[in-house]
């Protein structure tokens, strides 16, 4: 999305090193992964420092922004959520879209077109994405966690009420009741999808485990 604030700090960095570094050796391309959690956890944070973080030992790494993938441009969304709050959920995103990008990526193509938003304009426009040289494609975004066609999941476990201050200095959200309405639908979708994870970033961002989600 053009016109997105990240906000690297350290406890970002030292988490995607982590997860790099587990990763590095369990790699075989084409590999997609997933950054999940709530709005302000650090998505797009960790995202990109694990995409450098592999790009640097050799293993270049795209990135999906979900906030491509919405219905709405976000301005608009935000407006047509006023209209029905009971409209926040899965089905406000082009999860289809996405997953198709994956799969084409998973299957060797070489490009493929793609959303882009253009946050200050609220528009959405389309993007030619080549992918041919890349090992993996991360998908990032609240609910990437229930794509199918990834071989890895990273799930941040911090909702809303942790990552008030983290939305603060990102001054992308209206702080207002209503937000907090819409944050509070996002999460009860949001936290079922933790079972499904690979890794879990805690609250604190102090560590991360790595766990095998089919042995729940």
């Amino acid at each position: 999305m053009i016109g997105d604030k990240l906000v690297i700090k350290p406890h970002h960095t030292a988490r995607a090193v982590e997860i790099a570094g587990y990763l590095e050796t369990r790699i075989q391309a084409p590999f997609a992964m997933t950054v999940a959690g709530e709005s302000g956890a650090g998505k797009s944070e960790v995202a990109t420092e694990i995409a450098r973080l592999l790009t640097d030992k050799g293993i270049k790494s795209g990135i999906l922004q979900q906030d491509d993938y919405f219905v709405f441009p976000p301005k608009t969304n935000h407006e047509m959520r006023r209209r029905n709050i009971d409209q926040v959920g899965l089905y406000e995103v082009k999860l289809d879209f996405m997953e198709s990008n994956l799969r084409s990526f998973k299957r060797g193509e070489s490009q493929i077109y793609k959303p882009l938003v253009i946050f200050d304009e609220d528009r959405i426009t389309t993007e030619e994405m080549e992918i041919a040289d890349l090992g993996v494609l991360i998908a990032e975004g609240t609910y990437t966690t229930s794509l199918k066609f990834a071989d890895f999941r990273v799930f941040i476990d911090r909702d809303y009420r942790q990552t008030l201050e983290s939305r603060e200095e990102r001054a992308r959200d209206k702080f207002e009741p209503f937000v907090e309405q819409v944050l509070e639908r996002e999460h009860r979708i949001i936290s079922k999808h933790k079972t499904l994870a690979n890794a879990i970033i805690s609250p604190d961002f102090e560590q991360v485990r790595f766990r095998d989600p089919s042995s729940d």
